[in-house]
């Protein structure tokens, strides 16, 4: 064994021993869990653009929840129109979670509970998906 080998085993073996990873070429290391939390929102007004951006401005405090790993905000697509596509929401919201403790903190979390006191009269449906990684 070289002494550049060596010492590169050695220093690998240290890591390990201090729980941490050390990754090799073409190696990946195992997807941590996550929750996918999936949210549409229908407005009552549809056409004013007005609760649109009110809307947009009050789910945008949710990302400040310190359980969310990706944070993202949509409309709509104008994609070709197929049987299996609604596209009759107004925003949706794509929030990922490191698992479900993480989930359920955000779910409780007063910004949270302030988003939805502050900003339900502008919807007349929410639904949501949430799914787990397999």
């Amino acid at each position: 064994m070289t002494k550049n080998n060596r010492r590169s085993f050695i220093e690998k073996a240290s890591l390990l021993a201090l729980g941490a990873t050390v990754s090799s070429p073409g190696v990946t290391a195992p997807a941590k869990p996550s929750l996918i939390h999936h949210v549409f929102f229908w407005l009552k007004n549809p056409s004013s653009k007005e609760d649109f951006e009110k809307l947009i401005e009050g789910i945008s405090t949710l990302q400040k929840i310190e359980t969310v790993q990706d944070f993202r905000l949509g409309k709509p697509a104008n994609t070709p129109k197929r049987d299996v596509i609604d596209n009759s929401y107004a925003v949706s919201l794509f929030t990922v979670f490191n698992d479900i403790a993480g989930h359920d903190v955000y779910q409780e979390h007063a910004i949270h509970k302030k988003f939805i006191e502050s900003y339900s009269h502008l919807w007349t449906k929410v639904q949501v998906y949430d799914s787990i990684n397999i």
